[in-house]
C-alpha cells in the first residue's frame, strides 16, 4: 500500500474516531461544565520509576484530590475520571472517555523523567505543560514517546494505533486538521497550568511546550498534558509524594481552573456562572510574596498595595502591572504581538520569567495578565519576531491587537 494511500485512510480513521465518540450536543447549550481528569498510566503500567515511589501513584492521588476539590467549590462542574483507582486505562479509551463525556476541557497529569544515562538525571527539575502541536523539538519527542509507549502494552495495540506514529509525516498531516480554535484555549489554559505550577507550587518553569501525544491528538475539546516534576531528582520525587507538595500542585491546577472557567464558562454552559475563586495552600511550606494566590479579579493592584481602577475597562490612561505597560487601547489600527506567557499576578520589567526580553507588553483577560512581545504592523513581520522568540519560548505565539484587546489568534 502506498504512503499516499496509508495517509487518506489515516485521516479518515482519525476523524471518525473522533466523530463517532462526540456526543451530538457538544457546541449547544449545556447545563454543566464538563472536565475530564486524566491520571496518567495505572495498573500493570507503573509509568516513570522513582526510588522510592512511581508516577501511577503520585498522578492518581494529584488527580483525586483535584476532584474532590472541584465538586466542593465548583457546583456547575461535573468531573469525569478516566480512571479513580490503580488499574490499566488504555490510552484510546482514555480519549473515548473524554469525548462520550462531552468534556469542555481535558487534563492528563503525568511525571516527568530523564535516562538513566543522563549525567543530570538527579538534578534535572521543573515543570512542563503541553498542548498538541507540530513543534517538535528532540526532547518533545522523547517526553511524547515515553508517554505513547504505553500502547505496547495494550494486546491489540499494533491495529488499533495502526498509521499513529510522531515521527511522519501522516502524523503531521492529521495534526494540522485539528489545529484549531480550540488549540488557543488550550496554550492559554496551558499557561495559567504552567505559571500556577510555579507561583503556588514552588515548580522550577520549564515552559509550555507542543508536542505529539496520543490522549491530546484524540480528543476533541482543548487538552493539556501536565509533567508536574521529575521523579528522577529525589527532592521532586520527596516533594510530590508529600502530603503538603500535593496540596500545592492541587491547588496550582485548581486556580488554573478557576482562571479559565471565569474566561470561558458561562460561554459554554449558556449561562452567567459565578466567579470562580482562586485558593491557597495550608501553607505548610512557607510561601513567599511572589507565590501568592492568584487574584482572578479584573482589578490592578499597585506596588504599594493600592487597588486602581479596572484594567480590563478601558477607562483611564495607559496603565502599568509593576513597571510593564499595558497594551494601549483606543488604538483601532490592528497590531500583531507575540505572546510569550500568561500569570495570575503582575511581573516586574526584568523579572527571570521574561528570560531578557526588554519589549514587554501586557493586556488582562480572563483573570490573568498575558505578556506580549512586538509590536508589528504586519503579519509577515511577527511571523519573523515569533521565529526568533521561540528560541526562549517555545510555547509563544501571534496575537492581533485592537483597542487594546485581543481580536485574533494567529494558528501557529
Amino acid at each position: 500500500m502506498n504512503s499516499l494511500r496509508v495517509q487518506h485512510i489515516f485521516r479518515i480513521f482519525v476523524l471518525l474516531f473522533v466523530l463517532l465518540q462526540t456526543p451530538l450536543h457538544i457546541g449547544l447549550s449545556a447545563k454543566e461544565f464538563v472536565i475530564t481528569l486524566d491520571a496518567g498510566h495505572g495498573g500493570k503500567d507503573y509509568g516513570a520509576i522513582g526510588s522510592k515511589t512511581n508516577e501511577k501513584s503520585i498522578t492518581l492521588s494529584v488527580v483525586r484530590q483535584l476532584g474532590k476539590l472541584i465538586e466542593k467549590n465548583l457546583p456547575d462542574v461535573k468531573v469525569v475520571y478516566t480512571r479513580d483507582r490503580d488499574m490499566f486505562v488504555e490510552l484510546s479509551e482514555r480519549a473515548a472517555i473524554a469525548n462520550k463525556a462531552g468534556s469542555h476541557l481535558f487534563i492528563s497529569v503525568h511525571i516527568n523523567s530523564v535516562d538513566k544515562r543522563n549525567k543530570n538525571r538527579k538534578k534535572i527539575t521543573g515543570c512542563q505543560v503541553y498542548t498538541l502541536g507540530l513543534h517538535k523539538t528532540a526532547e518533545n519527542l522523547a517526553v511524547a514517546k515515553r508517554e505513547n509507549s504505553v500502547m505496547e502494552l495494550e494486546n491489540d495495540h499494533t491495529e488499533k494505533y495502526a498509521g499513529f506514529d510522531p515521527n511522519s509525516l501522516e502524523s503531521d498531516i492529521v495534526f494540522e486538521l485539528f489545529q484549531n480554535k480550540k488549540l488557543d484555549q488550550s496554550i492559554e489554559f496551558a499557561d495559567a497550568v504552567h505559571a500556577q505550577l510555579v507561583d503556588i507550587a514552588g515548580r522550577e518553569p520549564k515552559g509550555v511546550r507542543q508536542a505529539g501525544f496520543w490522549v491530546l491528538w484524540a480528543t476533541s475539546m482543548p487538552s493539556v498534558l501536565v509533567e508536574l516534576d521529575f521523579i528522577c531528582n529525589p527532592q521532586a520525587e520527596k516533594f510530590m509524594s508529600s502530603e503538603s507538595g500535593q496540596e500545592e500542585m492541587v491547588i496550582a491546577l485548581y486556580n488554573a481552573i478557576c482562571a479559565y472557567m471565569n474566561t470561558y464558562g458561562s460561554q459554554i454552559v449558556g449561562h452567567p456562572l459565578p466567579v470562580a475563586e482562586a485558593l491557597k495552600p495550608s501553607s505548610k511550606r512557607s510561601v513567599s510574596s511572589s507565590e501568592k494566590a492568584p487574584r482572578l479579579s479584573s482589578s490592578v493592584q499597585s506596588s504599594d498595595g493600592r487597588v486602581e481602577a479596572d484594567a480590563e475597562s478601558g477607562i483611564g490612561d495607559r496603565r502599568k502591572a509593576n513597571s510593564i505597560p499595558e497594551i494601549c487601547s483606543g488604538e483601532a489600527i490592528p497590531r500583531y504581538y507575540v505572546q510569550i506567557l500568561a500569570s495570575s499576578d503582575p511581573i516586574k520589567l526584568g523579572s527571570s520569567e521574561l528570560k531578557g526580553f526588554k519589549d514587554v507588553e501586557y493586556y488582562r483577560d480572563g483573570g490573568l495578565y498575558k505578556y506580549a512581545v512586538g509590536v508589528a504592523d504586519t503579519l509577515e513581520d511577527a511571523q519573523r519576531l515569533l521565529g526568533k522568540v521561540r528560541k526562549s519560548f517555545p510555547g509563544s505565539f501571534i496575537i492581533k491587537m485592537v483597542d487594546g484587546k485581543r481580536v485574533d489568534f494567529i494558528k501557529p
